[in-house]
């Protein structure tokens, strides 16, 4: 991730491992925001409609859905404390895998 995005997709991806308790891949597959500025947002056509509605009627101005706006990428590797295994996970939004040996 970088620019603009990247500390909002840092607190997503981060929220999403931490608070949901996803593993490293559904947490970077999971369907992200980008605050523009004021009450602009934009949600990628993966959030569903109610979410949306729910936002514009807050008084939230949405990007028109499926209009192309970049979301971030990254990779994550996070290490089990009990076992000591490492799992990874790979941004679908870019190229790149996860890959252990």
């Amino acid at each position: 991730m970088g620019g603009f995005m990247q500390p909002q997709g840092h607190l997503q991806v981060g929220i999403n491992l931490i608070d949901f308790g996803m593993d490293p891949q559904t947490a970077l597959d999971a369907p992200r925001f980008n605050w523009l500025k004021d009450k602009q947002v934009a949600l990628e056509t993966a959030v569903p409609d109610d979410i949306r509605h729910a936002l514009a009627r807050r008084g939230h101005t949405l990007w028109p859905k499926g209009q192309p706006l970049h979301y971030g990428g990254g990779q994550v590797i996070v290490r089990d404390p009990a076992s000591g295994v490492l799992i990874g996970g790979s941004e679908p939004r870019n190229d790149g895998t996860a890959v252990g040996w």
